[in-house]
C-alpha cells in the first residue's frame, strides 16, 4: 500500500502504452523495474482518434504518428506512474525531442471486462492518458502499413532490434 504522504509528494501520472513497453515486449522490463519508480497496470485502452501506429527505421521501432484521423483507433495498456518511472519514460522516449509527449483522451477496460464483452464502446470509460507521439516525421512514412495494435511477435515480421548506441536518430523519420 502506498501511504498518502508518497501521493501528495509524488502525485501519479496516467499513461497509454502502445509498443515496446507493453506487456511481454521488449522494453517493459523499463516499467516493471521498481528502481524507475512506480507503475500499476490499469488495464486495456483504445485512443478515441484513429492515428497511424507504424513500423519505422532499421530497428522496426513502432511509432504513434501525430496525424489524427488516419489509421486505426490504436489499442494500448493504460498505466499509473509515478513522476520518477514518467521522468524515465521521458527518457527512454527522448522526449521532447524526439518524441512529444500529449495528454488524449482514451477509452480505458479493464482485462476481465474485455474478456466477457470485448466492445470498447459499451463498456469502457474516458480517461486522459499521455501518449508518446511522433510529431514530425517523413511523409512517406504514411505509405507504410498501419496496426491496430503492435506486438513484436506479429504477422508483420519486423522485431524490434536494439542497438547500443541508439535506437533511432531524428534523420531515421524526418
Amino acid at each position: 500500500m502506498i501511504d498518502s504522504n508518497f501521493l501528495n509528494e509524488n502525485p501519479l501520472h496516467r499513461i497509454f502504452v502502445y509498443g515496446t513497453l507493453k506487456r511481454g515486449e521488449p522494453n517493459h522490463k523499463l516499467i516493471q523495474d521498481a528502481t524507475n519508480g512506480y507503475a500499476k497496470f490499469l488495464g486495456i485502452a483504445k485512443t478515441t482518434s484513429s492515428y497511424p501506429l507504424i513500423i519505422a527505421t532499421k530497428y522496426n521501432i513502432p511509432f504513434l504518428l501525430k496525424k489524427p484521423g488516419i489509421g486505426h483507433h490504436v489499442i494500448g495498456e493504460i498505466y499509473d506512474v509515478d513522476s520518477k518511472m514518467l521522468t524515465r519514460l521521458d527518457e527512454l522516449e527522448e522526449h521532447p525531442n524526439f518524441y512529444e509527449r500529449t495528454e488524449e483522451d482514451v477509452l480505458m477496460a479493464t482485462e476481465s471486462k474485455l474478456k466477457s464483452n470485448g466492445n470498447f464502446e459499451e463498456i469502457g470509460s474516458l480517461t486522459k492518458a499521455w501518449i508518446y507521439f511522433l510529431p514530425k516525421f517523413k511523409a512517406t512514412l504514411l505509405e507504410r502499413p498501419m496496426y491496430e495494435s503492435y506486438s513484436n511477435e506479429g504477422d508483420h515480421g519486423l522485431k524490434y532490434g536494439e542497438n547500443d548506441v541508439s535506437t533511432a536518430t531524428v534523420e531515421d523519420v524526418l
